[in-house]
């Protein structure tokens, strides 16, 4: 592969980074941001929600507006926007203007994610799969030791330094892409679309019905919990949200370009259910990615460096087990891995109920360690199922539903934290989260089950139309 072909990869795989590793640090750094800001843990959960939520809306949008703009201008764009945020969140004098700036943060690397695969398949002509390999390794290594890295930092200093740790990383990028990634064919973008035609291209009206919805929702379920008492205003944003969605979900069956095209979950019942799957999985690894610091932190008192060294286990142990699903899986199809995966995930959850207050903190990581391997089994496992499931001509479309389902999982993740916590994080609540992890399981089995039974019903449907 030529030099030229690595600083590219170089360059791309800096900018994306910046999402899972900001999305990933932040859970150690929950307990701090509630002492500073003197907030309960209800409220300081939509650090992790405005972050998702943007997220969600952010990198389709970016996706299609790179068809206008061109694909290097919005990588670009946005590094001077994560540059941004990143300068400016740690000036925030209150909760309400960092999660402003956290959005922000959001919305800039999503636009770089949104890309960069993109860049690197268009530019990169041989050795595509070394590549893509190489970006994935950015991705999955920055969520394994942001952790680790937010730890280090709030021991060092405080949140600020999550915030200030990007910049460098911002830099670098831009350097390397301003000079590495060629200028975007005009040939290739779309000028001649008005803005009312693109508005309705990128289902702006989905996006507002969507966006405003989740967040009126998920504020009046919380705000319920938080105050202990049901109060009319609770009530009102809540069903407020209910019927935003319900809107929304109509809105996506009539648009002719849905951003969330709920029609392809009737048609295909296989790849609905690997997308259901998928979202569980993620509900439950990240009700343990966010759950476990702050009880460690909170309830067990440990330092935040030696807690990001405790989570630093759950990422290596993802890590070290993805290229040994890779080959298992290519021998034996998906649902093995799945079932393994799900049954760790099964062991995790029930070590985590027999836990009591005066357990050694060490044991932790035999839960972070079962948790790490099923990720690990769950990342490729399910992409091969996705694929199995999902017909040809359907897979731009699957992969943008995949990724979706991931975002909705890690929301519920956070709703369901915030549920069972209320204000304080406490050693009866972690039980509790345990206890419905089990549950949750449990059901993943259920699904895997499920799924094969659909699969099977698609095929046969599919054959018959043939």
């Amino acid at each position: 592969m030529r030099a030229h072909n690595w600083w590219l990869m170089i360059a791309v795989g800096l900018g994306i980074l910046l999402n899972p590793l900001n999305s990933s640090m932040v859970a150690v750094a929950i307990p701090g941001l509630q002492q500073v800001f003197h907030l309960d843990f209800t409220k300081v959960s939509w650090i992790i929600f405005s972050f998702y939520i943007a997220s969600a809306v952010a990198q389709p949008v970016m996706g299609r507006a790179s068809d206008l703009y061109g694909r290097r201008r919005i990588f670009l764009i946005g590094l001077i926007v994560a540059f941004a945020a990143s300068l400016l969140a740690p000036l925030s004098a209150t909760f309400g203007w960092l999660i402003v700036f956290r959005i922000l943060q959001s919305i800039g690397t999503s636009m770089m994610v949104a890309v960069g695969m993109a860049i690197i398949r268009i530019h990169v002509t041989e050795k595509q799969a070394t590549a893509l390999s190489v970006l994935s390794i950015f991705l999955s290594g920055a969520a394994a030791i942001g952790p680790f890295v937010g730890g280090m930092l709030m021991d060092w200093w405080d949140w600020r330094a999550i915030f200030f740790v990007n910049i460098p990383f911002v830099i670098g990028s831009f350097v390397l892409a301003w000079r590495v990634i060629p200028r975007d064919d005009h040939t290739t973008t779309d000028h001649n679309r008005s803005i009312r035609q693109w508005l309705t291209r990128m289902d702006a009206i989905g996006i507002i019905l969507f966006t405003i919805g989740l967040v009126a929702l998920l504020f009046g379920l919380l705000s319920v919990k938080a105050s202990t008492t049901i109060s009319l205003p609770h009530i009102l944003i809540g069903l407020i949200g209910c019927i935003l969605l319900f809107v929304f979900i109509r809105q996506e069956i009539r648009a002719k370009s849905p951003f969330i095209p709920l029609r392809v979950f009737a048609q295909y019942p296989a790849m609905t259910l690997v997308n259901l799957e998928f979202m569980l999985v993620n509900l439950l690894y990240y009700s343990l990615f966010f759950g476990l610091p702050s009880y460690l932190q909170t309830v067990r008192h440990v330092s935040e460096s030696h807690t990001g060294i405790l989570m630093l286990s759950l990422g290596l142990c993802s890590l070290v087990a993805s290229p040994f699903a890779g080959r298992w899986i290519d021998r034996s199809g998906p649902r093995p891995a799945l079932l393994v995966s799900a049954l760790l995930m099964t062991f995790s959850s029930a070590w985590l109920v027999m836990l009591n207050e005066n357990s050694p903190t060490i044991s932790v990581c035999v839960a972070l360690a079962a948790f790490g391997v099923s990720n690990g089994l769950n990342n490729v496992g399910l992409q091969s199922a996705l694929f199995q499931s999902a017909p040809k001509e359907m897979i731009g479309v699957a992969s943008g539903l995949f990724i979706t389902s991931r975002y909705f999982g890690t929301i519920l993740s956070s709703l369901l934290i915030g549920v069972i916590m209320g204000g304080t994080f406490s050693f009866e609540g972690f039980r509790v989260l345990g206890i419905c992890l089990t549950l949750l399981s449990v059901s993943l089995v259920m699904l895997s089950w499920r799924r094969r039974k659909a699969k099977s019903a698609q095929e046969s449907s599919m054959n018959q139309a043939v």
